[in-house]
């Protein structure tokens, strides 16, 4: 089974570098562009089964490719929820005075919102049970750089940490494959 995994494309400016979580917020007008040629590299290849998270970012990332009709829009697939702390920067919550970064998985369970093992759970079960369980071979999954960053951490057996300092752009094609548990950028 082959996953092809696409980050939604840029957000709003607003939000640009924010902890977004389940903030349903659209693509700027640069992220509209971005989607528009992420969509014809989706149009040319072929899917047994699309999904794509039910937050307005990605369905918008999807939405001119053919593939959007098939679409199958889950919360299975949203960004971790950060609760008071969705839409801020790291900036402007240091700036509230309540917490302070010592390190990585403290200031993640310091935030606001859904644990992150619950998240990290979610995400396996998704990738690692539910996608096998389909039988398919090729799977389009429209989703966010943390839920990619979270597999990633899960498959390649790496920290959250050095997960989440991997760069995904925007807009961009990743393909996991589940026989060489291997990914590849395209």
């Amino acid at each position: 089974m082959r996953v092809t995994l696409v980050r939604h494309a840029e957000v709003e400016e607003r939000y640009k570098k924010c902890y977004n979580g389940h903030n349903d917020i659209g693509l700027s007008k640069d992220g509209e562009v971005q989607a528009r040629k992420v969509a014809k590299e989706l149009d040319k290849m072929e899917f047994d089964a699309v999904y794509c998270s039910d937050l307005r970012r990605a369905k918008e990332s999807i939405k001119h490719s053919v593939h959007a009709e098939n679409a199958i829009f889950t919360e299975r697939l949203r960004e971790k929820s950060w609760g008071v702390h969705e839409g801020l920067s790291f900036d402007e919550i240091i700036a509230q005075g309540e917490i302070e970064y010592l390190d990585f998985l403290q200031w993640i369970d310091s935030l606001d919102g859904e644990p992150h093992e619950e998240y990290i759970k979610r995400v396996e079960e998704f990738f690692l049970e539910f996608l096998p369980s389909l039988e398919k071979e090729n799977i389009l999954v429209v989703t966010h750089a943390g839920v990619i960053r979270v597999l990633m951490s899960i498959v390649k057996k790496i920290s959250l940490e050095e997960a989440f300092g991997i760069s995904i752009k925007n807009a961009s094609l990743m393909v996991f494959d589940f026989k060489e548990k291997n990914f590849i950028e395209e």
